[in-house]
């Protein structure tokens, strides 16, 4: 057996490299060769059945061959561990991005990320040496899916609910989650922490923004902050069901699924992250999605409401959109309390270096 040089993996694949080493993305236990990549892309299942909606590959063009045992390093030269090379092969991008993403769009930011990173991918099993790093606010955070299992068993839940985001909890997600959580012993907000789109809020200041809603507005005797260490990949639907997926490795019974649930720009319908579960056996999935239909805060309700509940017009309904908010706080303009927290915005204004205006 000989040793190539080192992989140095971006940041996707460091997240990706940690999920597969923690059992986030268990079945998986390394990078996916061309038989899986083909039955992942082509019918959104494993070769042994499996559902498995997007690919976890590695993209390099790094010289080795079958049976080598190649160092993986992170950008800053730590090693990571390693891969044993099963297969070198190249993927179809162009195809990748239609069915998985359904578009070939390069604005699309996922699209962008998965072009960008070439065809030719090394296959294999994974070992691990150690997991990267991350800031210290994180630190309290880290659960490892066993980790996480064990503390819903020792607070007793036998129900948990999991709640994806990647944007400071609003008024809206705060509504959804609680809802939630009449029907469940407990909910798991598992924000995702790897990389994202260069406007999204930093994964530092969303965290201070957890930190300060949960003290005030949750009991916490029923909440886990926990972090997710993947990257965003925008894939709308087929990220929807992989969401699933990271919560039940983690142990939870149920998952939340909003408003254009891990979608950008107009790619994805409003409801289309709800559709995909229609053909998935709840059962076989090993989680229950709950659905929920978009919320707002309404006027003429005087209160939270959604689509389901609230019979007044759109000009009733307070809503606003992640580009509305972030050019607010480039304005120093506090978002309305019927938005998001007072709390909340505080830190986000603080985070873009600008004072409240009146």
């Amino acid at each position: 057996m000989t040793m190539a040089e080192y992989i140095e993996l971006k940041p996707r694949q460091t997240s990706d490299f940690e999920l597969l080493s923690v059992g986030a993305l268990a079945p998986l236990s390394g990078f996916q060769g061309s038989e899986s990549w083909h039955s992942t892309v082509e019918n959104m299942r494993l070769p042994d059945g499996d559902i498995w909606p997007i690919p976890i590959t590695l993209a390099s063009d790094v010289k080795a061959s079958e049976g080598d045992r190649v160092e993986l390093r992170n950008e800053s030269g730590v090693l990571l561990g390693h891969i044993t090379v099963e297969e070198i092969f190249d993927r179809d991008v162009q195809k990748e991005a239609e069915l998985v993403y359904r578009t070939t769009d390069e604005a699309h930011p996922g699209v962008a990320a998965l072009i960008g990173e070439g065809s030719r991918c090394i296959a294999g099993p994974i070992e691990t040496v150690e997991l990267p790093e991350h800031a210290e606010i994180f630190q309290p955070y880290l659960y490892t899916p066993e980790q996480s299992k064990a503390a819903f068993a020792e607070r007793g839940w036998q129900t948990v609910v999991g709640f994806q985001t990647r944007n400071p909890v609003h008024r809206a997600h705060e509504y959804l989650q609680k809802c939630a959580m009449e029907l469940v012993d407990g909910l798991f907000l598992h924000p995702l922490i790897g990389e994202t789109k260069s406007d999204d809020i930093p994964a530092v200041t969303r965290m201070h923004c957890y930190e300060v809603l949960l003290k005030g507005y949750y009991p916490n005797d029923r909440v886990l902050l926990g972090i997710n260490p993947a990257a965003m990949r925008y894939a709308g639907p087929r990220e929807a069901v992989f969401h699933a997926i990271v919560r039940r490795n983690y142990g939870c019974t149920h998952f939340i699924v909003g408003r254009d649930h891990a979608g950008v720009g107009d790619y994805y319908g409003t409801y289309d992250a709800h559709r995909i579960f229609d053909d998935i056996d709840a059962g076989e999935l090993g989680i229950t999605p709950m659905f929920f239909d978009h919320a707002f805060w309404c006027n003429s309700c005087d209160g939270m409401a959604s689509t389901k509940t609230c019979p007044h017009p759109a000009d009733d309904h307070v809503f606003l959109s992640g580009t509305k908010v972030r050019e607010m706080l480039d304005r120093g303009e506090a978002p309305p309390i019927h938005f998001t927290r007072s709390e909340v915005a505080e830190i986000l204004l603080e985070a873009a270096g600008t004072k409240v205006t009146a």
